[in-house]
């Protein structure tokens, strides 16, 4: 996929993963003596790349410190959302874990570098869970979604459960009692 900007060739690749439907974006950019410039999101190429969710709210987070866990966390079937995840300040580990019971990769997990520098981006469909390791002080995520948050669809599960047993190469993460507290998957009611 490509098209022209300022003269210059702009391309953007999806690039799959282990986990069907789930796609590492790599934008191309432009850059000059100005700075650097990219498209964050067009939905004619996004959906050219098979990333057709239609994207209804942009979230941002920011996490202070390095070593800071946050997840793994998704939305019930009824208010799944699929996810399109950029790190727009830092660098993080970003975790997805299959949780659709009937897939070939269920529980297994997939984890990519997002930082500022790379500008990658990560396509999550509806029936996964997801989160990240801060791997920088003061972070910034930027994620658009496909579905509103609903507190009462909204759930978590236990980051180190040894039934998924996903490495965050971390000793002692800052959690959130939400993730603290967070069920092992074979305890939670996803329902996918």
């Amino acid at each position: 996929m490509f098209c022209g900007f300022f003269g210059e060739l702009i391309y953007l690749e999806a690039v799959k993963t282990k986990l069907d439907g789930v796609l590492l974006v790599k934008p191309d950019i432009f850059d000059d003596n100005r700075g650097w410039f990219f498209e964050m999101y067009s939905y004619k190429k996004y959906s050219d790349l098979g990333i057709k969710a239609r994207f209804i709210q942009d979230n941002r987070s920011k996490t202070v410190r390095k070593g800071t866990i946050r997840g793994l966390h998704f939305q019930k079937k009824d208010m799944a959302q699929s996810k399109l995840i950029t790190c727009t300040k830092g660098t993080i580990k970003d975790v997805v874990v299959d949780i659709r019971k009937n897939s070939k990769s269920y529980k297994r997990w997939i984890a990519v570098t997002l930082s500022e520098d790379n500008k990658y981006q990560l396509f999550i469909p509806k029936g996964f869970a997801h989160g990240f390791l801060t791997l920088t002080d003061d972070v910034e995520i930027l994620y658009k979604v496909d579905e509103y948050y609903s507190a009462e669809h909204d759930r978590s599960i236990c980051f180190s459960d040894p039934g998924i047993g996903v490495r965050w190469d971390t000793e002692d993460p800052v959690l959130s009692d939400k993730d603290k507290n967070a069920p092992l998957l074979q305890d939670s009611d996803a329902d996918f």
